[in-house]
């Protein structure tokens, strides 16, 4: 299924008619349980590729108070652990949810390990890349922590370097959720 949503991306992406949507793409939770993200329509999402190990890790703190703060009003936080920086997430996905919940209290969706650069490229991670390029038009993930703020109809609305604090999108998130 992974190669032929990544297939999907690619072949919109070259001949145009891009009429693929976030919500289109099937993802693994934590657990191993398999979900589209039509499951998060009319909501807004803060996409984050995290690690446990990580000088940013800290920031599953703020995560977690935007979570606790406005879930109810229509946000949802996914988080999707990655090892590719200098393998700060070696653990399990057993591991790391463990880890999450007992260390930082995470109770918003956390998805299994996947690759956000390179030859494995999770297809979401290509899409929200190709729909969001960073820096200088750059479209590689520079480090654990890139977020991806999605508005309520699917459009990525801002992708946030590593150092954006939580706490620092939340005036975006409110914006998104009233509008």
């Amino acid at each position: 299924m992974k190669t032929i949503a990544l297939f999907l991306v690619v072949f919109s992406t070259l001949f145009g008619g891009n009429n693929m949507s976030i919500y289109d793409f099937e993802v693994k939770k934590i657990d191993g349980q398999t979900i589209k993200l039509d499951t998060y329509k009319n909501r807004v999402m803060l996409i984050v590729n995290v690690a446990s190990k990580c000088g940013f890790t800290p920031q599953y703190e703020g995560l977690e108070k935007l979570h606790q703060k406005y879930n109810k009003d229509g946000l949802s936080i996914l988080g999707f652990p990655c090892n590719q920086f200098l393998s700060q997430e070696p653990g399990s996905n057993k591991e790391i949810a463990s880890f999450c919940k007992l260390t930082y209290g995470v109770k918003f969706d956390m998805f299994a390990k996947i690759d956000v650069n390179g030859d494995n490229t999770d297809p979401l991670y290509v899409y929200l890349k190709e729909k969001s390029p960073g820096f200088l038009g750059t479209e590689a993930i520079k480090w654990n922590f890139t977020k991806f703020l999605v508005d309520k109809k699917g459009k990525i609305y801002q992708r946030y370097s590593p150092s954006t604090k939580p706490e620092e999108i939340e005036k975006d998130i409110v914006y998104l959720l009233n509008n």
